[in-house]
């Protein structure tokens, strides 16, 4: 099994995972969650500021000012494999160590991660799309049905809500469109909102931001990287320039901050290509949607929620069909597994009954539900060492 740790500090010992299931290959890296997670950042970062009650996990540098930029997209093989696009990120002393992301490895499940500090079987964010229970609709985290009420979905508080409390000058900077979006308010609620659409106005927030109160912490969210990778490819040149562009912005940010803020650069999962060869369609042949309800999930994570009674069968059909090339597992086995964390019981029946997690460069389409499917190239959401690992920069 690959190691999470993929070559972190010196002298900080691998810290364990829990066992894989027997069929698992090789390459699949298990979250940390409270050992190395993404979910470990910010409650990190409030230690670091001095919140009592917090843990630095991290080893992060004390400071009353934290700056956390997310960029999504990106991967810690994919950062090292293009180390010369990305020359302040990989500049000296900058990569602390990896961390891993929770499962699904998919961005609406990880920014409820790093906002709640939680795993995803208690914030209940457990992926892309997911079953509304006791319904037969599915709930699209990135659009959000505004029927479904976001306290409710995700009532714990979170990390920012936390800083707010101890007195820390909380806020976040995104995209104007995210301001009270259905997972804004579920996973990243707390502080202030600072809308904006471009490098620019990302710039001048945050560096505004961070002088707020006598301590505080920013979280800035960056999504060009991501954007191209899943339209173009991360082989592409596109997504190299791309790179090369967050790279710019990370260092003009950085140069921008005072002095004493401390700057923080993580990502919320990498990516793989997927040639059109090595997808399977869920309606490609009857015999794989019988007895399949609803899908769900991601082409990378596929939930299949089944007919009563029909997820034993529905199981062994797909583990026929795809063999090596994925891991399907029962709901039960997976959580067993310990891909989710500890999972509360309302958050279980949004995870599917049967869960596809592809291996190498596979994926399991539906292109009836999800037409745009087979246009993207880039996917992500499994448990492979390029999905799961992100790095953690500091630039301080």
């Amino acid at each position: 099994m690959t190691s999470p740790e993929g070559g972190g500090r010196p002298g900080v010992p691998p810290l364990p995972s829990p066992p894989l299931p027997p069929s698992a290959s090789a390459d699949l890296v298990l979250p940390r969650y409270g050992a190395g997670a993404l979910s470990d950042v910010v409650p990190s970062a409030l230690a670091a500021l001095g919140v009592e009650g917090e843990h630095d996990l991290l080893g992060l540098p004390p400071s009353d000012r934290y700056v956390v930029m997310l960029v999504d997209g990106l991967g810690w093989h994919l950062l090292h494999r293009h180390a010369e696009d990305a020359p302040f990120l990989n500049g000296e002393g900058r990569i602390r160590r990896s961390l891993t992301v929770g499962v699904p490895s998919t961005t609406s499940t990880s920014l409820a991660s790093l906002g709640t500090g939680l795993a995803p079987g208690r914030h209940g964010i457990v992926g892309y799309t997911m079953a509304v229970p006791g319904t037969d609709r599915l709930l699209n985290t990135l659009r959000w049905d505004t029927t479904v009420e976001p306290l409710v979905w995700q009532p714990h508080q979170t990390a920012f809500e936390r800083g707010v409390q101890a007195g820390v000058a909380v806020t976040t900077v995104s995209r104007k469109a995210f301001r009270g979006s259905g997972i804004t308010v579920a996973g990243l609620r707390g502080g202030e909102f600072v809308p904006a659409d471009s490098a620019g106005q990302a710039t001048a927030g945050t560096v505004e931001a961070s002088r707020r109160g006598d301590r505080s912490l920013v979280y800035l969210y960056e999504g060009d990287l991501d954007w191209t990778g899943h339209r173009a490819g991360v082989n592409a040149p596109a997504w190299r320039h791309q790179l090369s562009a967050v790279d710019h912005f990370a260092a003009r940010l950085r140069a921008s901050l005072p002095a004493d803020v401390v700057l923080l650069i993580t990502g919320d999962h990498g990516m793989v290509d997927v040639p059109k060869e090595h997808r399977v369609d869920v309606d490609s042949a009857p015999e794989l949607r019988a007895g399949v309800r609803m899908v769900g999930g991601d082409p990378r994570l596929r939930y299949l929620y089944t007919d009563e009674g029909a997820a034993a069968d529905v199981l062994a059909t797909w583990r026929e069909r795809l063999g090596d090339a994925a891991l399907v597992l029962g709901r039960d086995e997976a959580i067993a597994a310990g891909w989710f964390g500890e999972v509360e019981d309302r958050v279980r029946p949004r995870i599917g009954d049967v869960v596809i997690a592809a291996l190498d460069e596979m994926a399991v389409e539906c292109r009836r539900e999800f037409p745009m499917e087979p246009l993207l190239v880039g996917w992500h959401g499994s448990l492979t060492a390029e999905e799961m690992l992100v790095p953690l920069l500091v630039a301080d």
